[in-house]
């Protein structure tokens, strides 16, 4: 039986280093080819279609690679904990 207490969620520290990695692969790659990286991650992250992401340097295969909540919770957190 499920109680009425909050179910919380967590990312292992190893997968937000291997998720760090990716994304600074995929900003570099999209600055690099003159896109300006938040807004197509951004792009990505809302619609999911890949094509927000360059293939340069292999960035669309790696974003697909992760999982969107995740990117997205540990976004959030990120951007959180600065607060």
């Amino acid at each position: 039986m499920f109680g009425k207490g909050t179910v919380t969620f967590s990312l292992g520290n190893d997968k937000d280093d291997e998720m760090k990695k990716t994304m600074s692969q995929v900003y570099a790659a999209l600055k690099e080819k003159g896109y300006d990286p938040v807004n197509q991650i951004v792009g990505y992250i809302l619609s999911e279609d890949p094509t927000y992401i360059t293939n340069h340097n292999n960035a669309r295969s790696l974003i697909c690679k992760l999982d969107r909540d995740e990117l997205l919770q540990a976004l959030v957190k990120n951007y959180l904990s600065k607060l």
